[in-house]
């Protein structure tokens, strides 16, 4: 006769999805660590982001420093589009909890390519006052396996998506100084899929029938919450040929609240007292706060140049709890640790003039990862990035103008040596790059 499940087998693979959703959720970065993008804006890209807080001639400063926006005569209208293309590949073996290898490949290509739009909009008023809307995604990205792979009750699939609506304004107190403030609301969507290793639960209570790899299982989660936030800016001009830009943008916390979906086979799922059954998981997370300092400098009439240095608190998020719906899993909830790690992320990159109508610009970076190894797993496979950007401007009159960029992403080996909740180990390294394509059109009137 099958003995019933142990409690303590089943108390790792019932946390093990709604905890994929906040890893996810928690390291997401593509201009910034983990995958937080910072893809709003094609003129900034071109230079690396060079300057993003402090250089004029922008509407992306609506979300990259609000102060900025009084510098704006007139209204502007401007949309961006980025194409992000990301790509990573496993190299290395896994074994079970019974130390066997693990069947399947290496997943194959986990990333993706994936368009992310931005629209900007500034209003000056009376002179010394602006206002200003944007609509961004922040935070957003997508890795996907296939589905047999080693690595399967790791991550099969990730999604996530948080488009950002900012509403902002900005006084101009003098001609050397401007602040600005903003309201953020986010929303953050996100869908994981896992492959449960069954076998291994019900090894001890089946002696042995069942051993790892013998009976898979599914889970499917899906999860999204809307929070609010804010923004703060200053900016400050020295000199006539000195800009100087801060902007914080500040920590959003979420309360995710999720309906997890398990395909289990009918064999075993009586085995299982209620547990791995359709329900909802809530827990909460935050995103960090992130602070920019940029100056942009302008030699002459054909060169200016900029340096951006940003810090985000990764370090503020430590480790989470779940909280589950059905009573049947409520008992098993457990803590994950992540010991994220804050960054740093500088660039210097400029802009050259070529005529009235043309602008080359240019800009190098250095971007940090806020994974460490202990506890990187094949969801966010990150590593610290070195940027190569390239960009260039057409001026079709004095009301419109086209730019378009180009960044190649040199991603650090991202090392990884992580146990599944099932004891299942994932062994080896990720190599991975990417690359991105912006273009955008901007009309003042």
């Amino acid at each position: 006769m099958l003995r019933k499940p142990r409690h303590n087998r089943l108390l790792p693979a019932l946390a093990a999805l709604p905890l994929a959703l906040v890893a996810a959720l928690a390291g997401q970065e593509a201009r910034a660590s983990g995958f937080q993008l910072q893809e709003n804006d094609a003129v900034g890209m071109g230079r690396a982001y060079a300057g993003a807080s402090a250089a004029p001639g922008d509407c992306a400063v609506v979300a990259n420093n609000p102060a900025a926006m009084t510098e704006f005569n007139v209204s502007c209208l401007q949309a961006d589009v980025t194409a992000i293309n990301f790509g990573t590949h496993f190299h290395g073996s896994g074994t079970d909890a019974l130390g066997r290898p693990i069947s399947g490949d290496s997943g194959g290509n986990g990333g993706t390519t994936l368009p992310v739009p931005a629209f900007h909009y500034i209003l000056p008023v009376a002179g010394q006052f602006a206002l200003g809307a944007s609509l961004d995604v922040p935070y957003g990205f997508q890795t996907e396996y296939n589905d047999r792979w080693m690595g399967r009750y790791q991550a099969q699939k990730t999604k996530l998506q948080s488009p950002a609506l900012t509403f902002a304004g900005a006084w101009k107190i003098s001609d050397e100084f401007s602040i600005g403030a903003s309201v953020i609301a986010q929303r953050t969507s996100a869908t994981l899929q896992q492959a449960i290793n069954l076998g291994t639960i019900l090894m001890g209570p089946t002696n042995g029938q069942l051993l790892p790899q013998e009976a898979d299982g599914r889970g499917t989660l899906k999860g999204n919450d809307w929070a609010w936030g804010f923004g703060l800016g200053l900016l400050w001009k020295p000199t006539d040929a000195d800009r100087i830009g801060l902007n914080f943008h500040s920590q959003i916390d979420h309360h995710i609240s999720g309906n997890a979906k398990f395909e289990i086979p009918s064999n075993v799922l009586p085995l299982f007292n209620g547990a791995f059954t359709n329900t909802r998981g809530d827990t909460s997370i935050n995103t960090p706060s992130v602070t920019s300092a940029s100056w942009w400098h302008t030699m002459d009439e054909r060169w200016s140049f900029g340096v951006d240095v940003s810090y985000t608190h990764w370090s503020s998020f430590k480790n989470l709890v779940v909280t589950y719906a059905n009573p049947a899993q409520a008992p098993y909830n457990s803590p994950a640790i992540f010991d994220f790690k804050s960054t740093w992320y500088g660039s210097i990159g400029g802009d050259y003039r070529l005529n009235d109508q043309w602008t080359l610009r240019g800009g190098l970076a250095y971007d940090q990862t806020p994974t460490v190894d202990a506890h990187r797993d094949p969801r966010i496979p990150d590593g610290s990035r070195r940027w190569l950007a390239l960009g260039v401007g057409y001026k079709v009159s004095d009301t419109l103008r086209f730019d378009a960029s180009y960044a190649h992403l040199f991603v650090s080996n991202g090392r990884v040596n992580d146990t599944a909740a099932t004891f299942d180990n994932l062994n080896g390294y990720f190599k991975s790059y990417g690359n991105l394509f912006a273009v955008s059109g901007q009309f003042m009137f």
